[in-house]
């Protein structure tokens, strides 16, 4: 079977069908970018988006993605130039660990390109199931109505 990676059309070898998205992302592909958090599907930590939404890699048979566009944290910048998101996200200091930053990125772009001017109240909806134990959510939730201003 095949996905399409970043933009790049990888193939998924048949022992690894029955792996995880995120197994397979960091222990095939060295994408280490999302991270394994409670492994249920419930903190957000392994956040990657396929076919533009949001999905929990931790849960995510890879079997079931045949064909299916991922973009992981290390599929967002463009070179040397980071996806504005990201840019937003140092603006506005969010990173404290950093540990479910790429998550909370990941759900942060798919929002943007569903719902380009979110409001508070959607930001907050679409942003609900990823946690951060540093409590970032108020520089998150500015990086967001930053990017969305731009636009």
């Amino acid at each position: 079977m095949n996905i399409i990676l970043n933009g790049r059309k990888v193939e998924i070898p048949p022992s690894w069908t029955e792996d995880t998205l995120l197994f397979v992302l960091r222990e095939h592909f060295g994408l280490v970018g999302a991270k394994f958090g409670c492994g249920v599907g419930l903190c957000g930590a392994c956040t990657v988006t396929v076919d533009g939404d949001t999905v929990r890699s931790c849960v995510t048979p890879v079997s079931a993605l045949e064909g299916a566009e991922v973009r992981t944290i290390e599929g967002l910048a463009d070179g040397d130039r980071l996806h504005p998101v990201q840019e937003a996200w140092l603006d506005q200091a969010v990173p404290q660990c950093g540990y479910c930053q790429a998550g909370q990125i990941m759900s942060a772009v798919a929002l943007l390109e569903q719902t380009p001017a979110p409001s508070p109240e959607e930001i907050d909806t679409a942003m609900e199931g990823n946690l951060c134990r540093c409590g970032t959510y108020a520089r998150i939730r500015a990086a967001i109505e930053i990017v969305a201003a731009r636009t």
